[in-house]
């Protein structure tokens, strides 16, 4: 009896549609289909390729939404995944004959990459509370983004109709956009008063002790400017407008920023990650979700902290050496993770303010200090993952590589 062979699967993802192309061992075409991003269909993909191969090993492009029933398929039968990144799908293609751009050829680059790389990260079940942290991770930086598109849209209207107005006050606190839901305008402050600007500000929720500062200097702005400028009644318009939805848009992100704190602190893991300095429940979350809420794939801090892209990376070429630079792949949200938390905990001191003060005075700049107390936290964390502790700065610290 022949044995059957081994066999890659590449697909590649899209949301309604897949592609999926087998090569077998000798970089043979054995099928190429289009496959509907529908259970049924998957299911009979994996019948057939069970039929094709002794055993079959399966290889994707994207883990986003679009692959996440593709993905929950094939764990549930049981078959071996590993992803391959569409950075790396973009430089094999070059390798093939052909410039043409297909997701049949797509398919087969990932078939093949998969069939001659070992190194290539698997594809697990995803926690349900991770991917729940997924969502709202992603949901907050929609609207983050949204606020800060807003605010500048904001500032850059009143700077056309009332300059002053506009640098007197900071446009991220709701105190200063209650203020623009009522007046936009040098005249509409003069006529109502410093009375009746702080009476505004009191009945719409501003800040109370504020309120007398505030009222007074927008009153000073507007008397600073007497003259009217082109399009004020419509510009007006539109700040109330644009102010009334920053301030709808500030309690969403509230809201938002509560529930993630919430499901955050379910984590098993919370706890401990919340121990470190300048790790709280938001960065925290980010890096659940980064790592896919555990740390089997990381065999030690090393990894961890290239995969955070806090491991500079050696360009040597011939007798050049020692010549390293910056990597290019690796995960943004999780050097930014690291890298927001080095720079909270300095503030508060405590060891981080003392291992940062240590590399300043080795003649490190900021930027070079506070890359190296971001690797530092990274090997702090997985230790105290790897331990199951909090972390307590009069503890010994936990003795892994150093940064």
């Amino acid at each position: 009896m022949t044995e059957r062979p081994l066999v890659w699967v590449g697909i590649d993802v899209g949301k309604a549609t897949h592609h999926a192309c087998a090569m077998d061992a000798a970089g043979k075409m054995v099928f190429s289909q289009k496959v509907a991003n529908d259970q049924a269909a998957i299911e009979q993909l994996v019948a057939r390729a069970g039929q094709a191969a002794g055993e079959v090993r399966w290889a994707i492009d994207l883990t986003s939404n679009a692959a996440a029933l593709l993905v929950a398929v094939l764990i549930a039968t049981g078959q071996q995944v590993v992803y391959v990144p569409g950075r790396v799908v973009n430089r094999m293609t070059g390798v093939f004959r052909g410039e043409a751009k297909s997701d049949a050829k797509d398919a087969r680059v990932i078939a093949e990459t998969a069939r001659m790389r070992t190194d290539l990260t698997p594809v697990t079940a995803t926690d349900d509370l991770v991917i729940e942290l997924t969502r709202l991770t992603a949901h907050r930086e929609d609207l983050m983004a949204d606020w800060v598109r807003g605010v500048n849209r904001l500032r850059d209207l009143l700077t056309g109709i009332f300059p002053a107005l506009e640098r007197a006050f900071d446009y991220s606190t709701r105190s200063a956009l209650v203020l623009v839901t009522g007046f936009q305008t040098p005249q509409a402050i003069r006529e109502a008063g410093e009375s009746g600007v702080a009476a505004y500000l009191r009945e719409h929720g501003a800040w109370p002790q504020g309120i007398p500062g505030m009222a007074a200097d927008a009153l000073a702005a507007a008397h600073a400017q007497t003259v009217r400028l082109p399009g004020e009644a419509t510009t007006a318009t539109l700040l109330a407008g644009l102010a009334r939805q920053l301030l709808a848009l500030d309690r969403q992100i509230k809201d938002t920023d509560k529930l993630l704190t919430s499901q955050f602190r379910e984590h098993p893991q919370a706890g401990i990650i919340e121990s470190l300095p300048g790790l709280g429940p938001i960065p925290g979350a980010e890096f659940l979700v980064a790592t896919g809420g555990n740390l089997a794939t990381f065999a030690t801090s090393g990894p961890l902290a290239s995969y955070a892209g806090l491991v500079p990376v050696p360009q040597d070429s011939g007798r050049v050496s020692g010549n390293p630079r910056r990597p290019k792949r690796y995960n943004r949200r999780l050097r930014r993770v690291f890298s927001m938390a080095a720079l909270s905990s300095i503030r508060a001191g405590g060891p981080s303010r003392t291992f940062y003060d240590r590399k300043r005075s080795e003649r490190l700049i900021h930027t070079q200090a506070l890359l190296a107390l971001a690797r530092r936290l990274v090997d702090v964390l997985w230790a105290l993952l790897r331990d199951g502790r909090k972390f307590t700065p009069t503890a010994p610290q936990p003795t892994t590589a150093a940064a």
